[in-house]
């Protein structure tokens, strides 16, 4: 099949994913403010990564140390995003009869809440929980640390997306 031929009918079908509602996973995530104060206790991988993703939304983000303030832009926000919580948790939930740990249960906890700066509450006080578990034994420790390091960032990255698909719900201040 030659190259033009190819190329028309790749564009023929763009109109038919659009009408189906296809769309690319994380791509034009349209959000009803473009400026958000980000605060939270600490500057944790969760709240960077979440901070990241705003800003590739097309929001401008105020609060995060790495966020740079464009001066052609008012400084007062939006929105307000306060993180309540941002938690890890391990929890032993098996152990041999020895006293040996054999499952762990891994926790991603947020809490967070949304208001505009006069205070009007969008979005109330909401925990976002991922948990996964964790099979272990004594003899892979390190292989183990290294799986749950995985299983933590997993986590962070489904509660952060969460996150977005409810700040993205939002559809006026």
């Amino acid at each position: 099949m030659d190259t033009p031929r190819r190329t028309f009918l790749a564009l023929s079908a763009l109109p038919l994913l659009q009408a189906c509602g296809f769309r690319l996973r994380g791509s034009g995530v349209r959000m009803a403010f473009e400026r958000l104060r980000l605060v939270a206790p600490a500057e944790t991988a969760l709240v960077a990564d979440l901070g990241a993703l705003l800003q590739a939304s097309g929001v401008q983000v105020q609060g995060l140390a790495d966020s740079r303030q464009d001066p052609t832009v008012p400084a007062a926000p939006d929105v307000v995003l306060t993180v309540l919580q941002d938690q890890r948790e391990r929890v032993v939930v098996g152990t041999t009869a020895a006293g040996q740990v054999r499952e762990l249960q891994l926790r991603q906890r947020l809490r967070f809440q949304l208001r505009t700066p006069a205070g009007k509450e969008l979005i109330a006080s909401t925990e976002l929980l991922q948990e996964r578990e964790l099979s272990f034994t004594e003899t892979q420790v390190l292989g183990k640390e290294m799986e749950e390091e995985l299983l933590y960032t997993d986590m962070q990255q489904a509660v952060v997306r969460q996150l977005m698909t409810r700040l993205a719900a939002i559809k006026g201040l």
